[in-house]
């Protein structure tokens, strides 16, 4: 029993008449009589009853059109499924978020996706560090990761989604905490909590390298792995530190964002695997573009 044989019966079931389901399917009469009589014996039962001026489906009939159009639903669903993956409108897609991206970025991707590509299936892993990221896409972990910066590997290319100011994280009872912006020169007395070091996270040495241009080596530094974690350790008075200006949508009670005197910024790219992806990947990569810019 085949799908063609299944839909040339359910022209005929829903017809009754052998002229006009021929010319529905665009078939000859004969053709059509001689496929449902090789389907009755395929079965081993009648499925029309006939006469000269009137056909009608038996008992048999009746029972094999629900399980007729459920098998062809079936076949068109599958086919429909196939058109998405091969157009990236369906798949999985895996996407990995640096911290100070975890918390702007991140959510937008999952509205957007949800909104305009509603048959991807994602899965989201925010507060990850960028070596992480890396080794994630080349084992697979992850298809996109949104990181920060240079990624010095053939295997991966990146894309730059924006460059973005860093600002000043201060506990809200700051000496500075009032001010529309600050030198970073004059928090250089300051205890600064950070993001890890020895090629942990990126964050570090750009923040190291800002405090250098601005003169000053922080005689104090407290690590911590997830950017949430460092904010709140500013709110409890243990530093001041330094972040990508989209951190502000994390609000945490008890401290303040200040904006940079002199223009201190930080790159956010969009790495992924040079190899071709299927094409749901692509799909989620435009939209992390749109996302990221706006």
């Amino acid at each position: 029993m085949e799908l063609r044989q299944l839909r040339h019966f359910l022209a005929l079931a829903e017809e009754c008449h052998f002229g006009r389901a021929a010319a529905r399917l665009h078939v000859a009469q004969p053709a059509l009589s001689q496929l449902v009589k090789q389907l009755e014996r395929e079965l081993g039962v009648s499925l029309f009853n006939r006469s000269t001026r009137h056909v009608e489906l038996t008992e048999a009939g009746h029972h094999l059109v629900g399980h007729a159009r459920a098998l062809v639903a079936e076949e068109e669903r599958a086919l429909a499924h196939m058109r998405e993956l091969a157009t990236g409108h369906a798949g999985r897609v895996s996407v990995g978020f640096i911290g100070t991206a975890t918390y702007d970025v991140l959510p937008r991707v999952a509205r957007t996706v949800r909104a305009r590509l509603p048959r991807i299936t994602l899965e989201l892993r925010g507060e990850t560090l960028t070596p992480q990221l890396v080794e994630g896409l080349r084992s697979g972990a992850f298809d996109l990761a949104v990181l920060r910066g240079a990624v010095d590997a053939e295997d991966i290319s990146t894309l730059p989604l924006r460059s973005e100011p860093l600002v000043a994280v201060l506990p809200a009872h700051h000496r500075l905490a009032g001010r529309r912006s600050v030198p970073l020169a004059d928090l250089a007395e300051e205890p600064f909590v950070i993001h890890p070091s020895q090629h942990r996270s990126s964050m570090y040495d750009l923040v190291l390298a800002a405090c250098r241009r601005a003169g000053f080596e922080p005689a104090q530094v407290l690590e911590v792995g997830e950017t949430a974690t460092l904010v709140v350790l500013v709110a409890a008075g243990h530093g001041v530190a330094l972040v990508p200006a989209s951190v502000q949508s994390l609000h945490v009670e008890g401290v303040t964002y200040v904006p940079l005197t002199g223009g201190e910024s930080v790159d956010l790219l969009l790495a992924r695997r040079t190899r071709r992806d299927p094409a749901a990947v692509d799909q989620v990569a435009a939209v992390v573009v749109d996302c990221a810019g706006g």
